[in-house]
């Protein structure tokens, strides 16, 4: 039968880029979260979802 689907796998150079965007990710969202508790805005809530979103989705390997 096979897969149902074939998976494009990112190159070297894009993997890369998304690991250095996920070490730098936790500080930003800690600021964020801060911020957000400080002087919450319906701005701050979003970007605080969303960047959580990227960090679980690359912690779990949702987009791999």
């Amino acid at each position: 039968m096979g897969k149902p689907f074939s998976r494009v796998r990112l190159p070297l150079w894009g993997r890369r880029i998304i690991d250095a965007f996920y070490q730098c990710l936790l500080p930003i969202i800690f600021f964020q979260l801060i911020r957000t508790l400080l002087f919450p805005s319906t701005f701050d809530v979003i970007l605080l979802a969303t960047l959580a979103i990227f960090y679980f989705s690359t912690a779990y390997g949702w987009f791999q």
